[in-house]
């Protein structure tokens, strides 16, 4: 599964202005038609089998839609002019900036759904079951559904059938001005502010959910009789897979009691059989909950290998850090989901992380190949987009803003008015984004990477003298006679590496020792002749920031 995560606020936004703090008319906006049959099938030629649409719900912002209908909302209350796509306003609504016809934003959502379909992708969407906006109200919702709060005791600080939970006889007051903002009693804050005064670095744009546990009182659970917000928000996954979307990617999932998840995947699933979920879980403690008894089917890798490929990349860490990544999640490997960027995370290319999108090459070579769980991948990435613009709410952070109406020039390179071609590309951004479709091809095309055992050789090679276990990484993977020998340099610098194999690797992999075996190296096509052997050094030449995937066929 290799998964391309795209904001369509950026993606075909092609207004060049980009002032900060500019609203939509200034800056633009991407649609959901700007995912044109030929842009859908551009990217699954590049190697993906699945988009994450992010930000499609409709959510909070300064723009005004009120003659559409649409409430507006309190600018005190949102962050940025475009507003956080995880603050949600309805969700049973699309996000009206994405479409070109807003009253027929769902048909338009539909048909970008037929259309990523045609493509032969699947769909992925947000769902943010942990938190709202502040003013939440739903106009699309069905007939017979109750907006979230609607029977909500407010004089209870905690009941497990109100949908929020309330600071008695408070009223909101942050520590910063709201410009005339009013809410009593105060709504709990999005990030566990269980207080009236969250403060500016708080999630103040959202209000939290209460799924039956009482954080005040200890965090005791009441989930007999079920919830009421339970049942609300397994309508609205519902609602959405009707819809025929593929996938959920679950915001903040360790926010909400795994109790939760245990209980409504599975009814999403009895009907849905084929729809993924996706955790964002920070918390390694909690991995093996959220998969055993929260029934994910993926959670993010984020505080393990994300961390360790992070490291190496930007200079510091050690490759044979990675040992111990792999280890720590070996027995729910194939649920894990590895990336190095998403929407939260700085760019690759910022002066926040590597500075430079080429150092990150041979640690995404090495998440390719040595697993088939899925890959992630965020727009821009494959691009060397290095976040460094200051667009407004978001500043010089390294990242991508969510908050701000904005283009970026990568993207807007690439999409080239709907070309999607590599006609405005420079040649540096060319080779990575070659580099990123061989590698992701690779992935759905080898057998051995997709179904191998998998054999790390770092143990054997850590005093080796002529292998830099801090600099160069290698691993073996078998499936039935086809071998695969991974061999990457992290160093700037090109390496003439010896790799020991030890007699144990062929017992464990059950491979015949070889005197002359033919390889194909699969990144450079490159043919050679080499001898597999525990008794003898394999011998290779590594460029730098780069490896080797040696293919053979044994006896």
């Amino acid at each position: 599964m290799n998964i391309y995560q795209v904001l369509p606020r950026l993606f075909g936004n092609t207004e060049t202005t980009n002032n900060p703090n500019g609203t939509i008319a200034e800056n633009g906006c991407g649609k959901l038609n700007n995912f044109t049959p030929k842009a859908l099938q551009t990217i699954q030629k590049m190697g993906y089998s699945h988009i994450w649409y992010t930000g499609l719900l409709e959510h909070a912002t300064k723009t005004d839609y009120t003659k559409h209908g649409i409430a507006k909302d309190h600018a005190g209350i949102v962050k940025g002019q475009a507003g956080s796509p995880y603050a949600i306003k309805d969700y049973y609504d699309i996000d009206p900036d994405l479409a070109v016809d807003i009253p027929n934003r769902m048909k338009e959502f539909e048909a970008l759904i037929e259309r990523t379909h045609k493509a032969n992708l699947n769909v992925i969407i947000d769902f943010v079951p942990n938190h709202v906006a502040r003013e939440y109200k739903s106009d699309a919702k069905p007939r017979g559904v109750k907006d979230l709060g609607a029977d909500d005791n407010i004089d209870w600080q905690f009941s497990q059938q109100n949908n929020f939970y309330y600071i008695h006889q408070q009223a909101f007051q942050p520590s910063f001005d709201t410009h005339g903002y009013e809410e009593f009693p105060a709504k709990a804050t999005g990030n566990d502010q269980f207080t009236a005064t969250p403060n500016i670095n708080d999630w103040y744009e959202t209000i939290k959910l209460n799924y039956g546990v009482d954080y005040v009182a200890g965090q005791q659970k009441y989930f007999d009789p079920i919830p009421n917000t339970w049942m609300k928000m397994r309508d609205i996954l519902l609602f959405w897979a009707k819809k025929k979307v593929d996938g959920f990617r679950c915001d903040m999932a360790e926010m909400v009691p795994v109790e939760f998840w245990g209980w409504v995947i599975p009814q999403v699933k009895a009907k849905f059989p084929k729809v993924i979920f996706i955790a964002e879980v920070y918390n390694p403690n909690e991995y093996r909950n959220y998969i055993f008894n929260g029934k994910f089917d993926y959670l993010y890798d984020k505080v393990g290998m994300y961390e360790v490929t992070r490291a190496i990349a930007s200079g510091y860490g050690l490759a044979s850090q990675i040992t111990g990544a792999w280890q720590a999640v070996s027995d729910i490997q194939k649920h894990m989901l590895n990336f190095m960027e998403n929407h939260d995370e700085q760019r690759i290319a910022s002066d926040f992380f590597a500075k430079d999108a080429k150092k990150a090459m041979p640690c995404m070579l090495f998440l390719a190949t040595y697993t088939h769980s899925p890959l992630m991948i965020y727009s821009g990435q494959e691009l060397g987009e290095s976040g460094m613009d200051v667009e407004g709410y978001s500043g010089l952070d390294g990242r991508t803003t969510i908050f701000d109406y904005w283009s970026i020039d990568s993207l807007r390179n690439w999409y080239n008015d709907g070309k999607l071609n590599q006609e405005l590309l420079s040649e540096e951004q060319k080779e990575l984004q070659n580099f990123y479709k061989t590698i992701l091809t690779l992935r759905e095309k080898e057998d051995t990477i997709s179904k191998g055992e998998f054999y790390d050789l770092m143990w054997v090679n850590y005093e080796n003298p002529q292998f830099n276990s801090e600099k160069q990484f290698a691993f073996i993977r078998k499936h039935e006679n086809e071998l695969l020998l991974v061999i990457i340099n992290f160093a700037q610098e090109s390496a003439s590496v010896e790799l020991h194999i030890p007699e144990h690797a062929f017992e464990y992999l059950n491979i015949e020792q070889s005197a002359k075996l033919k390889w194909t190296e699969l990144l450079s096509k490159k043919k050679l002749t080499k001898e597999l052997s525990s008794k003898k050094l394999f011998e290779v030449e590594i460029e730098g920031l780069s490896g080797l995937v040696l293919k053979t066929i044994t006896d």
